[in-house]
């Protein structure tokens, strides 16, 4: 059966589909010796021979899905160059490759999921299925309610608008003002840079919840396997049920 290359990628565990998009198009996939020039091309999972950096890539049979609380001090990454901690030394020894699901920055903290499976990985991320990404953020000094409100409505973030979002305050304390934000979009250090752009300070940011999918209890460092329920519900929201 023919499938498309950056389909095909993604199940071989290399990346998401959007991120395998980049690597053909930086000329690091070839197809039968060929370097794959074309997006869209298709190829045969049996008959053709896909390599990736001059590697052969293939498909896997089973699809593998881990939740991570990922603290604080971790690069979502599975090498650095400057040698600081990264997921993988959290991670098991694993046959499969699996890549994240989103990321979180080296100071951010919570739910991170991991996977092989591309199409999953691609619909949760792609903005057009509005994934909601739920949040615990503690800010300096106390946002009134104005400033939630126009965060709310978006606000200009490297000349484009963010999407609109939801805040609450949970509480405050002398450690500063915890909050309750949901928001679909995945820009680059969004959260941080939203508050940062409205005069405030960032203490601590921390993923709880990523559509369906909570972080509950599982203690921070530690990994587990998605139940059964878990992915079925996840593949529910994006249409792969």
């Amino acid at each position: 059966m023919k499938i498309r290359l950056n389909k095909y990628l993604a199940l071989a565990g290399v990346a998401s589909r959007r991120e395998a998009d980049r690597m053909i198009s930086e000329g690091r996939v070839s197809v039968n010796g060929e370097t794959a020039e074309m997006l869209g091309i298709q190829v045969d999972e049996v008959k053709d021979k896909v390599a990736v950096d001059g590697k052969i890539v293939k498909p896997m049979k089973s699809d593998v899905y881990l939740m991570l609380n990922k603290p604080p001090g971790y690069l979502v990454t599975a090498k650095d160059p400057f040698l600081r901690p990264t997921i993988t030394d959290l991670l098991p020894a694993m046959k499969n490759r699996i890549f994240p699901v989103g990321r979180l920055d080296f100071d951010s903290e919570g739910l991170l999921l991991l996977t092989n499976d591309g199409d999953l990985a691609n619909r949760l991320m792609h903005p057009s299925y509005q994934v909601i990404k739920e949040y615990r953020i503690r800010v300096r000094p106390k946002p009134d309610l104005s400033t939630l409100a126009t965060l709310e409505k978006g606000i200009s973030l490297d000349g484009k608008k963010t999407a609109p979002a939801k805040f609450r305050i949970l509480t405050t304390t002398v450690k500063g003002t915890l909050l309750m934000a949901k928001l679909h979009e995945g820009r680059k250090r969004e959260l941080r840079r939203m508050f940062e752009c409205m005069g405030f300070r960032v203490i601590a940011l921390k993923r709880v919840k990523l559509g369906s999918l909570h972080l509950g209890p599982l203690k921070k460092g530690k990994w587990r396997h998605l139940k059964r329920e878990e992915v079925i519900r996840l593949k529910k929201k994006v249409g792969l049920g």
